[in-house]
């Protein structure tokens, strides 16, 4: 089985945001495998399917972002997976844009959706792809830089990271997460 969770927040005015590279790279490895994201339960929402014979969950929480580590509790309570069989898909203001970073644990950085995961799963070891959303400009703060869509310039960098993501995913599903680390950490 393999779970992969992308944050982002629930609503029609956080879709294209920063903030939701996470929803992002869900959907387009829920287009690439056929999954369907739309069921609902445990405060997300999410598709089940399978690829080359492993189970494959993808899952949205909609707690909104500080909140994550809510839902992705009741579905590590719900499924019971093994700490090498999820992964945690997230926007990163201390990457470049367009850059993705896989690692295997870590501390939240300052990213409120993986300090609420941390606190509520009791751990920090858990897989992740970081993707890279580039620090905001002077005057303007976090809060806005994250919750602000994508400029035309910066759409073909961002969409490039979201398929880079979902290629890392899906060898991630086909092998391992260190060989996905090994072929998509630049």
């Amino acid at each position: 089985m393999r779970i992969v969770i992308g944050l982002g927040n629930p609503g029609k005015e956080y879709e294209g945001t920063r903030h939701n590279v996470g929803f992002m790279v869900i959907d387009e490895l829920a287009n690439a495998l056929g999954i369907d994201v739309r069921k609902s339960k445990c405060q997300a929402l999410y598709g089940e399917g399978t690829y080359q014979g492993e189970k494959i969950v993808l899952v949205k929480p909609m707690t909104y972002m500080n909140l994550s580590g809510q839902a992705v509790r009741q579905v590590l309570d719900w499924y019971k997976p093994d700490a090498s069989e999820w992964v945690v898909v997230y926007d990163d203001m201390d990457l470049p844009l367009g850059k993705i970073r896989l690692r295997v644990k870590g501390g939240a950085g300052g990213h409120n959706g993986i300090k609420s995961i941390i606190s509520c799963v009791g751990t920090q070891d858990f897989l992740r792809i970081r993707v890279g959303i580039d620090r905001p400009d002077p005057g303007v703060t976090v809060v806005d830089h994250v919750l602000s869509a994508f400029c035309k310039e910066q759409r073909p960098l961002v969409e490039q990271a979201i398929r880079n993501a979902a290629s890392a995913l899906q060898t991630y599903i086909e092998d391992s997460f260190q060989t996905a680390m090994n072929r998509h950490n630049s």
